[in-house]
Parts: C-alpha cells; sequence; structure tokens
C-alpha cells in the first residue's frame, strides 16, 4: 500500500463516511508535512482533529502505532503548540483548532528566522570591518577536509545533504538506538524510493525492524547486535563519509559527529562496511561466517583485517573527543 493510502486508509477502519473524504485526508496530511509534521505526527493530530478528545492507548490501537512511539508523537505536538492535554488520568489529549494550530507554528518559526536575520545583519557588519589577512595568493592544493558537527539537528540536516548529493551509492551502518533516530527524523523516508544504490546494516531486533516496513528489502540487512558497539557512520559515493564520535547519550544536543572527505578514513570505512555486508543476508536473518566454507588463513586475514579497521575508527573517534574536549576548555 502506497503512502497516501495508508494515510487516510487508517481512519476509514473507523467511520466508512470518510470515505468521501479521502483525497482531502491525504491533501491535509501531505501539507501538515510542510509545517514540520512527520506523517505519523499528521495522522495523529487528524485524529483528534476529527474524532475529538483521546487517551494515549485508544490512539495508538486505532491508529495501529507503536506503544513507545505515540507518546512521543503526543510530546512533539504539544511542544509545537498542536494538541492540548488534560490532568485527567489517563491523560485525555485533543487537537486544538486548526487555525489556532498552524499559526502557532508559523509564529514560532517566523519569530525565529526573523531573530536570524537580525543576527546576521549584526555579524556582518562586524565581519565587514575585519580586513584580509592572507599573504600567499597562491591556491594550495586541498588537503583532507573535516568538519565537526554537534547536536542531532545539525547531524541530521547534513546527513540529508549528504544524501541529497549522492549521485551512486549510499551506505549506512549502525545500531538499533541510531536507526530509531533516523526514522523518528523521517531520515530514513529519504530513501523509500532511492534511485541510487542504498544499503542499510542494522542490529535492530524484530521488534524495531518495523521502521523499515516502507524501505525494500533489499536495502536491509541485519547483523549481530555486539558487532555494531557504539560505532554509526554513513559514507556517499565512496568519497565522503560521516561517523558519530559521541551518541549513546539520552540528550540530542550532547551528540557528536564529524564529516570527511579523507580517501584513507572513507576507504577503512568502507571495507569494514564491505566485510560486514559479505556476512549477512537479504531477508533480514544473520548469517553465521561461514568458517565450514572458508580456508582457516582466509579466515584469519579478514578476522585481522577488520580488527585493524575497527581499531582505526577507534583512534579516529578518540583524536576528534579529545579535540572537541580541549576546544571546550580553552
Amino acid at each position: 500500500m502506497g503512502e497516501r493510502a495508508s494515510v487516510s486508509s487508517l481512519y476509514l477502519e473507523h467511520d466508512s463516511r470518510l470515505s468521501n473524504y479521502r483525497l482531502q485526508l491525504d491533501k491535509v496530511a501531505d501539507g501538515l508535512s510542510k509545517f514540520g509534521l512527520t506523517q505519523n505526527q499528521a495522522k495523529t493530530y487528524i485524529f483528534l482533529g476529527k474524532y475529538g478528545s483521546q487517551t494515549a492507548p485508544s490512539i495508538f490501537k486505532s491508529l495501529k502505532l507503536p506503544r513507545t512511539e505515540t507518546y512521543h508523537l503526543l510530546n512533539g505536538l504539544q511542544k509545537m503548540g498542536m494538541i492540548s492535554a488534560t490532568f485527567d488520568h489517563p491523560t485525555r489529549f485533543s487537537a486544538l483548532p486548526f487555525s489556532t494550530a498552524t499559526k502557532a507554528i508559523v509564529d514560532s518559526e517566523r519569530e525565529r528566522l526573523n531573530q536570524m536575520e537580525k543576527d546576521g545583519k549584526i555579524l556582518e557588519e562586524i565581519w565587514n570591518q575585519i580586513p584580509n589577512f592572507a599573504i600567499d595568493t597562491v591556491v594550495a592544493k586541498e588537503d583532507d577536509r573535516f568538519q565537526m558537527l554537534q547536536g542531532q539537528t545539525q547531524i541530521f540536516n547534513k546527513i540529508a545533504e549528504i544524501y541529497k548529493n549522492t549521485k551512486n551509492e549510499f551506505l549506512v551502518f549502525g545500531s538499533e538506538k541510531d536507526y530509531l533516530r533516523f526514522y523518528h527524523a523521517d531520515l530514513l523516508d529519504l530513501v523509500k524510493k532511492s534511485k541510487v544504490d542504498v544499503k542499510l546494516l542494522t542490529s535492530c531486533s524484530e521488534k524495531t525492524m518495523y521502521i523499515f516496513n516502507k524501505i525494500g528489502s533489499t536495502m536491509v540487512k541485519r547483523i549481530p547486535e555486539e558487532i555494531t558497539e557504539n560505532l554509526c557512520f554513513i559514507i556517499k559515493d565512496g568519497k565522503e563519509a560521516l561517523f558519530f564520535v559521541k551518541n549513546n547519550g539520552q540528550e540530542a544536543r550532547d551528540m557528536l559527529a564529524v564529516w570527511t572527505d579523507s580517501i584513507s578514513i572513507v576507504r577503512s570505512l568502507k571495507l569494514l562496511f564491505d566485510l560486514l555486508l559479505s556476512h549477512t543476508k537479504i531477508d533480514g536473518e544473520v548469517e553465521k561466517f561461514r568458517l565450514a566454507s572458508e580456508s582457516h588463513s582466509n579466515y584469519d586475514f579478514k578476522l585481522r583485517e577488520l580488527e585493524q579497521e575497527r581499531l582505526l575508527i577507534s583512534e579516529i573517534n578518540k583524536h576528534f573527543a579529545k579535540m572537541v574536549s580541549l576546544k571546550r576548555t580553552q
């Protein structure tokens, strides 16, 4: 079932009279995405707006949403000013009038942009007062580049940018926690109908594999959970990479990642990805290392290669973590 069909079909199970409004419901859901709502947030708001006050259990049962995700969605909608909640037990949630809800989002965004514009003009004036100090005008050979990314918003925006500029291959390696964050931030929606070669390696358990339901099964492969540790990285076209230095905390603002086009680092990450990919299955099952079908020396070589790559990435993580620590103490 397509994305649009799934939006309205959830409501049609409750009231056949809504069948006449299928297209209108889809348009509203699509329109709300432009206001920053995810598809599931839009479904939840529409459900509350058309069926009235509801408890969280009735919402996730009616919309067939995961229980924990439903509370996450409701919390987000409250922060946006889209819904209200009572002090009753159990708590009941109600949608604010549509015009009130959308106006709250627009006003908040307008205020943020106005402040950014003012700050930008002030910084521009200061910048223009500072002369250029470059003496050597000869263009030097471009070295490997690194960019530090702090906080979930900055990191996820960079990931979206990387994918947008991908021409051939987009590879992602991460743990269950990493992919759940990508799912809630709608990053997985980017690859649903991808025109490039996408491969996703994940340690998600069977309980959380639902996040890949709308993604082609050939894109997703499961790996043993113990392999991922705290490692998460993304590779674009074998030329750029983004890897997380700190991603195991609870606060989104504490997340730390590095983007680089260093050939040595990108190559190391690609070798690690390919080695793990070769020991998994497309159908979601974890494949055992094929010791019986491979020579002992060949297996030892691959094992040493994998360990070397993991040590290299570990040292890179330590290096950038130290840089960030020194920067904060200055």
